[in-house]
């Protein structure tokens, strides 16, 4: 048997971390067995979907280097791979399901199932659809008809016994058959809901295992119900635990970042990211910016590595030791067996670790070339960056070292790219460290030893500056603050000696001589 395993999103936004440790679950059991990973688009909720949202999703598994074998953009045998353009395929099941009396035409308006909920209600009962309105004849469906009515199509769910499967993940598990509705599979219109497409879709897409949220577990037996009605062979299920809130046994979700910007790592990881995307100018959403949504860390610089890395431990785990793989190594490791029953909590500060180390065994090339296109869509340098400019990149990334923890936070270094005009100055650090009594004179002189040292390197600049300090009687925070913030425009950075050195000497005395005219009294 070829394994054949599929993630199926809805295009209704943008791909959830959760819904992306399940597409990495079924990619690493797929390669593990030597099998297929299949991308199906489930967008039978026309109103629903956001078609503009489904090329994000397909850019971000490319991103994360889940490639898939049959789906979107690639085809493959079983095409088409979209449930909207499958309507016949789902039309005929209706019809099997019908034939077989698995299925009915159900003419109930919905104010009288309404009225039944709530008379069960009343009643201290457990609703369940009486089938009053149920056309089992055609005489039955034209009586109904002629009424004004138009029919539902709903499952004939047995009343008793029980389904019983075993699930990969959680065991055996069992449901009984008197606890199910009368599920709808196809609306007045004709058009088909996700119980009866997905069934027939992981039948005609010959999936052998269906990996999967553990949402998803209540619609089993349905789907069991359906599959078995129509003689299709059962595919093997797994339900994986979700993906929890930071700190919290609850369900990640998009929807709730207020509540999490209340939660301290998560709000720092956040807000990094808001500082990168407004130096890009890039439009800032809760629905496409948000550390829940995989398109946030590909915005901000994280290494795909890195993220996949941490989702493979989000809910499985190898041993009690190992943390850190290579893409092979899932691959041999990876095993449903491995997988917990119990959610795992989103950390945030457990995925900066792995970014972290992830950034520092790059290479400097390779964090020149992560880091080069932010500089590029902030315009802080030319596309292509001159040679000039990739010489001053692979400075500044070397001194940076590990106060780069993701690619984007060159931006935090914009002055080292931008002419010196430009550089803007930081008004409190200006006002606190310059603008005080007897910094001026100090600059002056300090500027004019600028002027004459040789070479103009960090080691010199470094000399020159204690030289300077012990000749003054001064302590060096009277003036190594103040000249940062005059060449910089910050009151923090990295090394000051090295960031001098880089910059050259022109544009350090050119800066120093803007902020001395700017401490200039006015006329």
């Amino acid at each position: 048997m070829t394994v054949r395993t599929r993630f199926a999103p809805s295009p209704t936004g943008y791909l959830h971390i959760g819904g992306a440790r399940t597409a990495l679950f079924n990619w690493l059991f797929a390669r593990r067995h030597g099998g297929q990973f299949l991308l199906r688009i489930d967008d039978t909720d026309a109103e629903r979907n956001i078609q503009e949202t489904l090329q994000p999703i397909l850019d971000g598994f490319r991103w994360l280097g889940l490639d898939w074998d049959e789906g979107p953009e690639v085809d493959g045998p079983y095409a088409p791979y979209y449930q909207s353009q499958r309507g016949d395929r789902y039309r005929a099941a209706i019809d099997r399901l019908l034939a077989s009396g698995a299925a009915y035409r159900d003419y109930a308006t919905t104010d009288e199932i309404q009225a039944e909920r709530e008379t069960a209600q009343r009643e201290k009962r457990r609703f369940l659809y009486s089938r009053r309105w149920m056309a089992e004849t055609e005489a039955q469906a034209a009586a109904f008809e002629a009424e004004g009515r138009r029919a539902f199509v709903r499952l004939k769910m047995p009343r008793e016994g029980v389904c019983a499967f075993h699930d990969l993940v959680r065991g055996d598990v069992e449901f009984e058959w008197a606890l199910e509705q009368d599920h709808v599979v196809q609306r007045a219109d004709g058009t088909c809901l996700y119980h009866l497409a997905s069934a027939v879709d992981d039948h005609d897409f010959e999936i052998t295992h269906v990996i999967r949220a553990i949402e998803h577990l209540s619609n089993t037996p349905r789907q069991m119900f359906i599959a078995t009605a129509l003689g299709y062979a059962l595919p093997a299920f797994a339900h994986l635990p979700y993906v929890a809130e930071p700190g919290s046994a609850e369900k990640l979700s998009k929807r709730k970042l207020n509540k999490y910007l209340k939660h301290h790592e998560f709000k720092k990881i956040h807000d990094h990211g808001v500082d990168i995307a407004a130096a890009l100018g890039l439009e800032i959403s809760p629905e496409t910016f948000n550390p829940v949504v995989v398109d946030f860390y590909r915005e901000v610089g994280f290494e795909p590595d890195a993220l996949v890395n941490y989702l493979l431990l989000l809910g499985w785990s190898l041993d009690d030791r190992t943390e850190t793989f290579t893409r092979e190594q899932m691959v041999e490791h990876f095993s449903l067996e491995r997988v917990n029953r119990s959610a795992a909590s989103f950390d945030p500060q457990k995925l900066l670790a792995f970014q972290e180390r992830r950034m520092q065994a790059l290479s400097l090339d390779e964090r020149v070339a992560r880091t080069r296109p932010f500089l590029e869509r902030a315009s802080l340098v030319d596309t292509p960056p001159t040679d000039a400019q990739r010489s001053r990149l692979g400075q500044v990334v070397a001194a940076a070292g590990e106060r780069l923890k993701v690619a984007g936070d060159i931006l935090s270094y914009p002055e080292f790219f931008q002419a010196d005009a430009q550089v803007a100055y930081d008004e409190k650090a200006f006002n606190k460290r310059v603008r005080k009594d007897g910094v001026e004179p100090l600059l002056r002189r300090f500027r004019d030893r600028l002027a004459n040292i040789e070479p103009f390197d960090a080691q010199t600049l470094d000399r020159t500056m204690h030289q300077f300090v012990d000749t003054e009687g001064i302590g060096i925070g009277q003036i190594i603050h103040a000249v940062r913030v005059a060449v910089t425009g910050k009151a923090v950075g990295f090394g000051l000696f090295e960031g001098l050195s880089i910059l050259g000497r022109e544009a350090c005395l050119e800066r120093i001589d803007c902020t001395l005219e700017c401490l200039k009294p006015e006329a």
